[in-house]
């Protein structure tokens, strides 16, 4: 017992019995098709026992609600597309691990790379917390957050991908410590 004891502890950190829950803190900054530009703030991921909390620190984002997703690639670089360079698109498409192909919203059967709307307050600051119900902060190694330009309607009409609109800010997810 002396031998696995000190694994269970290394494994696991400990607080008054119930293990700590994994947690990353992810920069964000505005993108546009130059490049990404200014820092606006952070998003904070964090376990829960009903999925992951994600709580926005924000700022200089247009009021309204907004397109929030899971992107599949660790990356906010624009990409060519159409012989034009496009903001964010390197962060690829939204995170789709079980190969759905459907956009059906965070508490849908589709992609799980859907958030739910992030909400920007009149002075263009973002602080309310999102639940992500299937989401776990392991699934968001190696990828990046994305905010777009416009609200999500969660379905694949009348645009593909939720008629989101441009990718405005992203951030990567950073390796956990």
């Amino acid at each position: 017992m002396s031998r696995i004891f000190p694994s269970i502890i290394a494994a696991m950190a400990l607080v008054g019995g119930q293990a700590l829950a994994a947690e990353v803190l992810i920069p964000v900054n505005a993108i546009d098709s130059g490049g990404v530009g200014a820092p606006i703030g952070t998003i904070k991921a964090t376990d829960t026992g009903k999925g992951m909390m994600v709580t926005p620190r924000l700022a200089g984002l247009v009021p309204g609600p907004h397109g929030f997703h899971i992107h599949e690639n660790p990356s906010c670089a624009p990409k060519e597309q159409d012989g034009k360079p496009v903001a964010g698109l390197s962060a690829g498409g939204h995170y789709d691990p079980r190969k759905s192909g459907r956009h059906d919203g965070p508490w849908g059967g589709g992609h799980m790379g859907d958030l739910p709307a992030l909400a920007v307050n009149g002075d263009g600051t973002a602080s309310d917390a999102v639940l992500a119900s299937r989401l776990k902060v392991a699934d968001l190694m190696g990828r990046s957050v994305v905010i777009h330009a416009g609200a999500d309607n969660y379905s694949d009409q009348p645009k593909p991908l939720g008629g989101g609109g441009a990718r405005v800010a992203c951030g990567v997810v950073p390796a956990m410590k």
